[in-house]
């Protein structure tokens, strides 16, 4: 049989003693404690008098600091705009339109533009001047997708559609009927 001793009533379950209690807050401390409450609340009081006063005053006006109404730089303002509002890959693309020549080279860009970005299918439109450079640009797409996405983050462009040279409208002749709208018209 084991004796119930102080000492064996004074440890847990796992052997050992229990932590010592933190000694109650003295005179000192509590007169600490009172004073930071005090500073607090007559910090409250003295911002809000300052809010009655300055809408006295016609409203609130800038000071020397820093705050939200101060101007902002042009190139600050736009960044966040595009951030706000979620733009931040269209207008990655079209930076990548403004710079097409760097990224494809001089030769490709005389011949080849981009015309636009689908955003929810993530595809670059190109037109090329001629069938030639069509073909080719078909052949470097999969180079040209690699360099764009490691250039703008993965997986921002997906596709390159590339189109060749558009026919030439047929609006002027001797033989075109007014309000037709070419060859195909005719039994339609």
């Amino acid at each position: 049989m084991t004796e119930n001793t102080p000492e064996r009533a004074s440890q847990t379950t796992s052997g050992k003693p229990p932590a010592p209690r933190s000694p109650e807050p003295s005179g000192v401390d509590l007169a600490r404690v009172a004073l930071r409450a005090a500073k607090e609340a007559a910090r409250a009081r003295g911002d809000a008098a300052q809010q009655k006063k300055q809408a006295r005053r016609g409203g609130l006006r800038s000071g020397a600091r820093a705050d939200g109404r101060d101007p902002m730089a042009l190139g600050s303002a736009i960044n966040r705009l595009i951030t706000e509002r979620g733009w931040e890959a269209p207008a990655a693309v079209g930076g990548v339109m403004g710079r097409w020549p760097q990224i494809v080279g001089e030769d490709v860009a005389k011949h080849c533009v981009p015309e636009k970005y689908d955003e929810d299918e993530r595809v670059l439109s190109v037109r090329c001047d001629s069938t030639a450079w069509a073909t080719n640009l078909r052949l470097l797409a999969p180079t040209l997708v690699a360099r764009l996405n490691e250039d703008l983050g993965h997986g921002t462009v997906k596709q390159i559609k590339v189109q060749g040279p558009g026919a030439p409208t047929r609006r002027y002749g001797p033989l075109r009927a007014p309000g037709s709208t070419g060859p195909g018209d005719t039994y339609g």
